[in-house]
């Protein structure tokens, strides 16, 4: 077996809508398909979401406040006072910040942008900030992308004699700035029909309102900004996003064509995933590790080379982000490790002095992917003890009302479910960290703690051509909200297996499925994942989750997956008899199994099926016994630890057993087997630690020659080798297994020994050959060596399947 890392669910659609789709729209039946389970359920919903058009676009006034707001810029804009775009410096507040300056530049406003200093200053408006504009001449403050939760700010703004214009998507306090205009289409009474605009989706909007049309050329900044920050590409943000990328593929903006040259992406094919992992992370370091104003330059400059040499900086500062993330998540892991330790295992809370409060959000990401735990990751300046950080969550936990439930510990905070922004005095973590996970104790169950993968059909290898991959493509574009589609495939066959990358991190398969007499092949590419290679045997029968894409090399296009996810639900066996390097073979055990499962406690252990093998295992080479927890079946079929490791474990949740020596009998084997309920792969070595004194077992009609010798000679010299010898060649047996007979009918009371002589009794009473303990031994030896020495691989995993009798219950308790 191999267990998957998330819980499956299948999509379950309407049939009959399927067919309306295919039918009315002439659509690909998986697409169709798709669309029902993306909660599509009439035509028109279907030829829009397909063939979206500008005309699908909402009417920017029904956004609560457009008309002030349009009417104050106007007003602004003809007096030629100052205005100042007040932005935030993630990738969306820059997308906002360069979306507005080129909207203000075009209406021929007198303006100004500002982003504050992340580590200087923080996130959203402040006084310095607030008194600096005024010092400068600003009239009219016009934020993007924050000010929702900054009541306090806005009136200061107002009380030295500027109006502001609040633009903000994140979600509102119960109170409320009051600015001369608040647009935010989550605002109580708001509206406006689409909620999940981006702060960029909510300034394109006013740029609509301000044209009186669909500002098209501003649409790549919208799409830069709504996928940066997740949001759901749904509705507009669809149509945003879709006509954004088209745009970006023959962009006329300078920096958005360096940008795109420096991650090394083709034009003519930038998806929503380069967006996500290549342009936003280039945005964002920016604004992480210096000042976002250099972003903004990138994304309004009309020089060419100033575009290129500024692309060229982003792309060296953000490798300096990723070096740093990457200690930061070393530092992260373990002390999550240890909060997890001390009982605080439902909320991770933690946070260390002059760690880069840019990064902060990143390695809560990774945190959250390790150990899928609703995650704040804070940085706590030593000079004034505040921590600032950010958080991530999980399905089911509410950041953003977590954080009010604790707001009289929080100096600020704001954002969404899933991802939030705070910011405390260190002394209160304590406490905080404590009460989210009485929050989290109190909402969350154990099952929500195991992640949760869709897929939206269960599908064999010949259902899903080429054709009908790019067919599915149509769908695009791909990301929260539109998820690509995910498929199930069962039964597949293993006909490959490797791992891929400079660390041999990536896992890929070629895998093959014979259905209704077609049989169909595809590589399965595994990201992340190849610490699993060694725990998957060329005989495994393989279910896999992943996505559809076409892979293409020097002009061939083939089928792939993208593997999410993967599960084995028959018991694996690891055939090591008779291998050398054992040592190094457990030791790289060790490492796989703890990488797979993510918990370093997730050990392999050995079973040595004799008392007497104890000594010898413990005097070998390598010293295995004192790393690797092992156990010991005794005689009585009970199972000891046999060190203090195995001690500490209990044996029923052992996924890894390794067979370490030959078993006395089937039946202590098929015991130990009853006793190994966690088992999901088992290692075969079966290692003979004893000298084997035999183990052929006589047949009748070698015990009758030999007891028919007796009777001719009345009696045998057994320590007379010459004699015994010419016994042999005349029997045709061997002297060591005619010694064997003659031991078995001495403690059988056949024979009886006189000195150097064994004679036959005068009238021994009948007795059956397996009376005797010897022959007992041996027929159990024999038994023993038939299925755990001679038998195939194949052969030995049917065996111990049959035996277990398993009913893939641990599989069932995952999924």
């Amino acid at each position: 077996m191999l267990a998957p890392k998330a819980r499956w669910s299948i999509g379950n659609a309407d049939e009959e809508l399927i067919e309306t789709f295919v039918r009315d729209l002439q659509l690909n039946p998986l697409v169709a398909r798709m669309l029902v389970l993306r909660n599509i359920r009439t035509l028109q919903e279907a030829e829009q979401f397909m063939h979206g058009s500008l005309h699908d676009y909402h009417d920017p006034f029904l956004l609560d406040g457009m008309h002030a707001a349009v009417e104050r810029i106007r007003k602004a804009i003809t007096q030629a006072e100052l205005i100042r775009i007040y932005g935030d410096y993630d990738a969306d507040g820059v997308s906002s910040t360069s979306l507005m300056i080129h909207l203000l530049k075009g209406m021929g406003a007198r303006f100004d942008s500002y982003i504050p200093h992340r580590i200087r200053e923080g996130y959203g408006l402040n006084r310095s900030a607030i008194e600096l504009a005024q010092d400068q001449g600003v009239s009219l403050f016009i934020t993007v992308d924050t000010g929702i939760s900054a009541a306090s700010e806005v009136a200061y703004i107002q009380e030295l004699g500027m109006d502001v214009i609040v633009t903000d998507h994140h979600e509102p306090p119960a109170v409320l700035p009051q600015a001369l205009a608040v647009i935010n289409p989550k605002k109580p009474g708001c509206a406006y029909p689409y909620k999940h605009l981006a702060g960029v989706g909510v300034a394109f909007k006013l740029a609509h309102a301000l044209l009186g049309r669909i500002p098209e050329e501003l649409l790549e900044f919208a799409a830069l900004g709504t996928v940066a920050d997740l949001m759901p590409l749904t509705g507009e943000n669809r149509l945003i996003v879709k006509m954004g990328l088209s745009r970006m593929q023959a962009s006329t903006y300078a920096g958005f064509r360096s940008l795109i040259q420096v991650s090394g992406i083709e034009r003519k094919e930038v998806t929503a995933s380069h967006i996500g992992f290549s342009l936003a992370p280039r945005i964002n370091a920016s604004g992480r590790l210096e000042a976002a104003d250099t972003a903004v330059r990138l994304l309004t400059t009309t020089d060419e080379q100033e575009a290129e040499q500024i692309a060229f900086d982003l792309d060296l500062l953000n490798k300096e982000r990723q070096r740093i993330v990457e200690e930061m998540v070393s530092e992260a892991f373990e002390l999550a490790e240890q909060q997890r330790a001390q009982g605080f295992d439902k909320v991770i809370v933690v946070a260390k002095e002059e760690w880069n409060v840019g990064v902060v959000g990143i390695v809560a990401s990774k945190i959250v992917d390790k150990f899928y735990r609703p995650t704040l990751v804070l940085s706590i300046d030593p000079l004034t003890g505040i921590a600032k950080g950010s958080a991530r969550s999980i399905a089911g936990f509410d950041l953003h009302h977590a954080l009010t439930a604790c707001e009289e510990w929080l100096d600020h905070y704001g954002g969404h479910q899933a991802a939030a922004g705070m910011s405390l005095n260190s002394i209160h973590l304590d406490v905080f960290r404590k009460k989210l996970n009485e929050l989290a104790e109190e909402s969350l169950t154990e099952e929500d703690f195991i992640p949760l993968l869709h897929a939206d059909a269960v599908c064999s290898l010949p259902d899903v051509p080429i054709g009908s991959i790019e067919q599915l493509e149509k769908l695009a574009p791909f990301g929260m909200g539109n998820p690509a589609p995910r498929f199930m495939f069962s039964d597949l066959s293993l006909d490959e297996i490797r791992t891929m990358g400079k660390e041999k991190q990536h896992l890929k398969l070629a895998l093959s499925q014979v259905s209704d007499e077609v049989s169909c092949s595809v590589e399965a590419v595994g990201f992340g994942k190849g610490s699993l290679a060694g725990l998957i045997t060329p005989s495994a029968k393989l279910d896999v989750l992943g996505e559809l894409s076409i892979n293409e090399w020097n002009g061939v296009r083939k089928p792939q997956i993208l593997m999410q996810d993967l599960r084995i639900i028959h018991m694996q066996l690891f055939d090591w008899r008779g291998v050398g390097q054992l040592d190094k073979k457990i030791a790289e055990l060790k490492h796989l199994a703890s990488s797979a499962s993510g918990q370093a406690a997730c050990t392999p252990a050995i079973v040595l099926f004799d008392e007497a093998d104890v000594s010898l295992f413990a005097s070998t080479a390598f010293q295995i016994g004192e790393s690797v927890p092992y156990w010991i079946l005794k005689d009585s079929d009970e199972l000891l630890p046999g060190n203090e490791l195995a001690s500490r474990l209990d044996f029923a949740s052992v996924q890894d057993i390794i067979f370490y020596t030959i078993p006395r009998s089937l039946a202590s084997l098929q015991s130990l087997l009853q006793q190994a309920k966690g088992m999901m792969r088992c290692y075969a070595v079966f290692a003979e630690l004893r000298p084997n004194t035999g183990s052929t077992l006589p047949s009748r009609e070698m015990f009758k020659t030999i007891y028919a010798t007796l009777q001719k000679e009345g009696s045998i010299p057994v320590q007379d080798t010459r004699l015994l010898t010419g016994i042999s060649k005349r029997s045709g047996l061997s002297t060591p297994m005619i010694q064997f007979i003659l031991s078995v009918f001495e403690e059988l009371n056949f024979t009886e020994r006189q000195g150097a002589f064994v004679k036959l009794q005068a009238s021994p009473a009948k007795k059956d050959l397996t009376a005797s303990r010897l022959y007992q031994h041996r027929l159990h030896r024999q038994e023993v060596e038939s299925i755990v020495m001679y038998s195939s691989a194949k052969e030995l995993e049917r065996w111990i399947a049959e035996k277990t009798q398993k009913v893939n219950h641990i599989m069932e308790e995952i999924i």
